[in-house]
């Protein structure tokens, strides 16, 4: 059967051995839809025949909507774009704009324009395609196919020529950021951003964070803002969530964004941050959450010293009513593990001192005996330098220091 198959498979490849393209005139389009008769015309098209590539431009651009979608001629039109001039690609360009779209959202259709896109040489021929993508921005990012064309203009385009995308993301930022692509392709729209083009879409995020860092998808986003490392930006979304930390420490999506808050906010908002969880019974209640502890023990990381003190002082008259949970034990772990850390660096501060002291108390001593011996012919003492002066050069300053002698 296999045999048979591979037989057949060979005889159709092989129909074409000895074909002129002349010859075949009148007969392109359909061998555009044909698996065979489409790797022949490309074998035809990579001979860079100037001849061949007109006969074939001129019997397939007036087709180009249809084929751009076809299994098997969606890939001559990306080998025709590659190596078609500048005005067959504008003219191929101007024939499918109008159908742009809805071949965009094709399986087949959206590879053939992700080529498309990545030929472009004129600005004509941008623009035409700025035209055609821009009403249905958002449609094309939350589609399987067609969010790769719209990365492909973040890639492939100038910050500038890419501004309508920047727009419709802006002014759909909760649709994009929660839907599933649209949380991927926002954080594409981050990378390829110029500076206002990225103020621009932070802008949008930290004005929507609430929403966004308790969904699925757009506290992703939310994280992505944060990953950015630029305070400017970190700061004020950060303070967006103040007022809320207990609520969105306890729900699995929002709780992440919480931890990360609290190790990159700056000081005094990370102190207001954890400033919401010192309540004995707010407290309690995250200790509890399988999410929210998690919080609690970065909390524990992160808190300067006087606030640490004070949350630790929360969390102890508690800790009897939670220790046979798992997070109770967790906690309970942690404050043992961190106490057993003090100890440790105390001991060996005093350890430290005790070495000091006992180095410092050898020298004294030394020093003690060396003043007792260091006396002058009179039997009075010379001020009392840890030095070994020479007999002749102690004399001498004997008389300098001691003219009455």
């Amino acid at each position: 059967m296999y045999s048979r198959r591979g037989s057949a498979e060979h005889d159709q490849s092989n129909r074409f051995a000895n074909v002129e393209l002349k010859d075949l005139t009148g007969k392109i389009y359909e061998l555009c839809k044909d698996q065979h008769g489409c790797r022949y015309l490309q074998k035809k098209l990579e001979e860079q025949n100037e001849e061949n590539l007109n006969i074939i431009f001129n019997e397939v651009f007036k087709h180009f909507v249809e084929l751009m979608t076809d299994p098997f001629g969606n890939y001559l039109c990306q080998k025709l774009l590659d190596y078609c001039n500048d005005e067959q690609r504008t003219i191929i360009v101007e024939t499918v704009a109008k159908d742009l779209v809805g071949i965009s959202l094709n399986m087949h259709g959206t590879r053939a324009v992700q080529k498309m896109i990545e030929s472009l040489s004129t600005s004509r021929q941008i623009r035409m395609i700025i035209v055609a993508l821009t009403p249905n921005v958002v449609t094309l990012i939350k589609d399987l196919n067609g969010n790769h064309v719209i990365q492909k203009c973040l890639h492939r385009l100038n910050a500038t020529d890419n501004q309508f995308i920047y727009d419709a993301v802006s002014r759909h930022c909760v649709e994009v950021a929660t839907h599933r692509h649209g949380c991927c392709v926002l954080q594409r729209c981050i990378d390829h951003a110029s500076i206002s083009q990225r103020a621009q879409i932070v802008t949008e995020v930290t004005h929507h964070a609430l929403p966004l860092v308790q969904d699925p998808f757009g506290n992703y986003v939310v994280q992505y803002v944060l990953d950015l490392g630029d305070a400017a930006f970190s700061d004020a979304l950060i303070r967006r969530f103040i007022g809320n930390v207990c609520t969105l420490s306890v729900q699995k999506f929002s709780s992440n964004v919480i931890e990360k808050c609290i190790r990159v906010s700056e000081p005094d908002t990370r102190k207001c941050l954890i400033e919401e969880m010192l309540d004995k019974d707010a407290l309690e209640k995250l200790l509890r959450d399988s999410f929210a502890n998690y919080v609690v023990q970065t909390s524990l990381d992160y808190a300067d010293p006087d606030q640490r003190v004070k949350l630790v002082d929360c969390i102890r008259p508690i800790l009897p009513s939670i220790r046979n949970t798992p997070y109770g034990k967790r906690i309970q772990g942690k404050l043992q593990r961190d106490q057993q850390q003090r100890d440790q660096q105390q001991q060996h501060q005093q350890q430290q001192q005790g070495n000091v002291y006992k180095k410092f108390g050898n020298i004294n001593n030394r020093d003690n005996v060396q003043m007792q011996n260091m006396q002058n012919n009179n039997g009075l003492p010379v001020l009392g330098f840890p030095f070994n002066y020479g007999n002749m050069g102690m004399v001498g300053m004997n008389e300098q220091m001691f003219p009455y002698m």
